[in-house]
């Protein structure tokens, strides 16, 4: 064995991928006398580069791998490595380490690899004799011999088309070797790219998080919005069905006029004697006009009022598109609106009892007035009166907004005053355009709702004076 105690690089390859042409074994023995050191003389070519681990071993023939060889030495390295021209070396093992049998060896060459790079012709260790040599005389031996030679040139160039072959390989090996590095830095590229996009990913996770929670407050108050506006919404439906409720019953109360003022007439040409009184009488009618008139004011006002409500529901609802913004000023302002709201409805109710006050006065200065005169008219007269004075179902007060002034007991002189009155039941509430008695009053309907915008969706009329009201209207449908 070796003198170092460092076992060689070996490997399973088999003989089929080893290349014995790249090292060339000189001047091998057919025998070597045991006993004595052995010198091998071998020849590095071009197409192998020694290296550190590099070692020359003894082999028995029929070996399959590098592990089975019986000696080895490590090949010295040539003084130029990188020559590009074969180099002679020679390597001596010491008899120690020799076989002792007369078994054929071959010597090998093997790289750090563990790969065979050469081999040499197979040789024996035993004593020189004279039929030794006249074997090698015969022609058989060197026929064989040449044969070999003819073999091993055939391998030689078969091993160099496998090692173009290789080096071919190995280039390819290369490019993929690059290729897989620049695939693995991309792969890193990517890993990082993706810590990243994880952590911003997080945070938009914290952010989304803490916007919902921020959602979820202002829907409350949004929902609290909503309840407010309900409220004040079924306020006004209420204030508007006892409007209409009034607005009907007026009607009522100016057919009945007119059925008095038919009455009148018939009754004005029977009483022409009472003339001076009836003027009397007209003068006081015309002072209850004029409490009528203001009435009629007092209702516009009570319109302007629904007005100005539907507009602060209008601008309720706008507000609601900006709520998440400014909230707390909204309610603020919208709690002053309510006050000044509840301001002016005491205001217009205490101008209501004001002015059913005064109507109950009038109606006391008018049936003293019917007293005097009942005890000044004629007994042929009072039959007439009396039918006249015949009292008419009054409604209900309480069922008004700004209840009815003209729910008194009508008697017959305050009927025969109501012809002055007609026109301003022929008279637009709008422009203040009077239509002659004799107009159909489906021509005067039309009139009056040409000055009216009506909501599609409700049915609910505005005046197109007020058509930001009626705009406002529209938008808050479709906010619902």
């Amino acid at each position: 064995m070796d003198e170092t105690s460092d076992e060689p690089p070996t490997s399973a390859v088999l003989l089929d991928n080893c290349h014995f042409s790249q090292v060339v074994f000189n001047n091998v023995e057919k025998f070597y006398v045991p006993g004595g050191d052995v010198t091998c003389y071998y020849t590095l070519t071009q197409n192998i580069v020694p290296r550190g681990k590099d070692w020359v071993g003894i082999f028995r023939v029929g070996w399959k791998t590098t592990r089975e060889y019986y000696t080895f030495m490590w090949a010295p390295l040539p003084s130029d490595a990188h020559s590009d021209t074969a180099v002679q070396q020679q390597i001596q093992f010491k008899a120690y380490y020799l076989p002792k049998d007369d078994e054929y060896y071959q010597f090998c060459y093997v790289d750090q690899d563990g790969v065979v790079r050469g081999a040499s012709v197979p040789f024996q260790f035993r004593a020189e004799t004279e039929d030794d040599i006249l074997v090698v005389t015969t022609q058989g031996e060197v026929e064989e011999i040449e044969l070999q030679n003819k073999n091993l040139r055939k391998e030689n160039e078969e091993l160099k088309a496998s090692c173009a072959s290789l080096q071919k390989q190995n280039i390819d090996l290369q490019e993929e070797v690059n290729k897989t590095q620049e695939l693995q830095n991309s792969l890193e590229s990517l890993r990082s790219n993706t810590e990243k996009l994880e952590l911003e990913l997080n945070s938009l996770k914290k952010e989304n998080k803490h916007l919902k929670e921020l959602d979820d407050c202002r829907g409350a108050e949004l929902h609290q919005l909503k309840e407010q506006i309900q409220n004040v919404t079924s306020n006004k439906e209420r204030l508007e069905t006892r409007l209409k409720a009034a607005l009907d019953h007026l009607d009522q109360l100016q057919s009945q006029v007119l059925n008095y003022e038919k009455e009148v007439e018939n009754l004005s040409l029977m009483d022409h004697d009472k003339t001076e009184q009836l003027e009397s009488l007209k003068e006081e009618n015309r002072e209850l006009r004029m409490t009528r008139t203001q009435q009629k004011e007092q209702n516009k006002e009570l319109e302007h009022c629904m007005e100005y409500l539907n507009g602060t529901e209008a601008k309720l609802s706008l507000c609601l598109s900006h709520s998440l913004q400014n909230e707390q000023q909204q309610n603020r302002d919208l709690m002053k609106k309510l006050e000044e709201q509840k301001r002016l409805f005491q205001i217009l109710q205490a101008k209501k009892n004001e002015v059913d006050e005064k109507n109950q006065k009038l109606r006391e200065e008018n049936d003293r007035l019917l007293r005097h005169l009942s005890q000044a008219r004629e007994v042929s007269s009072f039959s007439v009166v009396s039918q006249a004075q015949a009292p008419i179902p009054a409604p209900d007060v309480g069922s008004l907004l700004f209840g009815n002034p003209y729910c008194g007991e009508i008697t017959w002189h305050s009927v025969l005053n109501r012809k002055d009155m007609a026109d301003s039941i022929r008279k637009c509430p709008m422009c203040d355009e009077v239509f002659p008695e004799d107009i159909e009053t489906s021509q005067y309907e039309a009139h009056v709702q040409s000055h009216l915008l009506e909501c599609p969706l409700c049915s609910e009329s505005f005046e197109k004076s007020n058509k930001q009201v009626f705009d406002d209207h529209i938008f808050c449908h479709g906010l619902e």
